[in-house]
């Protein structure tokens, strides 16, 4: 099969590379549609520690069933299918509690840390389990369902967070995640949303897809505008999708005493932290990582367009062209958003 393989840092090449062999409870896909994460642009340049070469990246995806192991119970060759970005084992007291997020023995399509290597979808074929395996539903293109593990980020993250109807949320950070979490939002029953970024093309996307308003931290003082705008209380919830200090902060000092703040950012490993402002107003602080059991839900949803991701995609593109985009990627272009890849 042909494969975007990173030989070495920011070195990206199609080569033939051997079809994953099945076991009896796999489920071989033959992939469609795989979308460029984030994560992938900050593997690209080893600067993640966690995409080792050589390596094949990639695990938004979608595809057909090309072909199942002896045991496969729920799919036939030509269903169209996506898969969780993350294998997890099924066994280990997360797992048995419904917590796949938090499994043990997690390992990650895409990924090379030094602890194993999961080679991902940026390939004509991949080879997963099929408990992590979903139908896609009708009408729903490919090329969207590849999106469905971000989706899920977001919905996971607001699934976290204590909201009440009509409550007032801020979102900080409004690239891909964050976008999501604006239209995950709306259906949580926010009564507004506040958008924050650096970018303002981003943030009048984000309010197209749902944000109130959108306020940008280089032209106003983001906490002292949402006091404003909320009678002098703050927001009573706020989510960060960047994962940096001066992101987390705004979030912090954003809500209102009692109010609650969700990370799903991840940029860094550490940050300068407000602890004062936390303990002294009774911040509730929850970290959200990836998604569990929301798949299908979050298939439906996009099926269903109450998540709309077309806007989100910049452009389609063969798997011939990945090396390009991923220098565009990691080069910062302006505009660019979400690349899916077609094998």
């Amino acid at each position: 099969m042909k494969a975007l393989l990173l030989s070495e840092y920011k070195s990206l090449q199609v080569t033939e590379m051997p079809t994953p062999e099945l076991g009896p409870h796999d489920v071989l896909i033959r992939v469609r549609a795989c979308g460029i994460c984030g994560s992938d642009i900050h593997g690209y340049d080893g600067s993640s520690g966690r995409r080792i070469p050589p390596l094949v990246m990639g695990h938004e995806a979608a595809g057909e069933v090309a072909a199942v192991g002896a045991d496969v119970q729920r799919f036939e060759l030509g269903d169209l299918v996506t898969m969780d970005s993350m294998v997890s084992c099924g066994r280990c007291r997360f797992c048995l509690r419904g917590e796949t997020n938090l499994c043990d023995n997690r390992r990650v399509l895409g990924v090379s840390c030094g602890d194993y290597r999961q080679h991902g979808a940026f390939a004509e074929f991949v080879a997963v389990p099929e408990r992590i395996v979903y139908s896609l539903p009708a009408g729903l293109a490919v090329e969207h369902a590849a999106l469905v593990e971000p989706v899920s980020i977001a919905l996971h993250a607001v699934s976290l967070t204590p909201i009440r109807l009509g409550d007032v949320a801020v979102v900080v950070g409004t690239g891909m995640i964050g976008l999501l979490i604006v239209q995950a939002l709306r259906w949580a029953g926010c009564g507004r949303i506040y958008a924050v970024d650096l970018d303002d093309e981003k943030l009048q996307l984000a309010c197209r897809l749902g944000a109130h308003a959108g306020l940008n931290p280089s032209q106003c003082d983001v906490p002292a505008e949402i006091r404003k705008l909320t009678e002098g209380t703050g927001a009573d919830v706020a989510l960060e999708a960047v994962g940096a200090t001066a992101p987390v902060e705004c979030a912090i000092n954003s809500v209102r005493k009692g109010g609650a703040v969700t990370l799903v950012g991840n940029l860094a490993p550490k940050i300068d932290f407000p602890l004062q402002s936390v303990v002294t107003r009774q911040i509730r602080l929850i970290g959200s990582c990836a998604s569990k059991g929301n798949y299908l839900t979050c298939l439906q949803m996009m099926a269903d367009g109450k998540i709309d991701v077309a806007p989100l995609i910049s452009a389609v593109a063969p798997l011939e062209q990945g090396a390009a985009w991923f220098e565009r990627l990691y080069a910062g272009e302006k505009g660019l958003l979400k690349v899916v890849l077609q094998p």
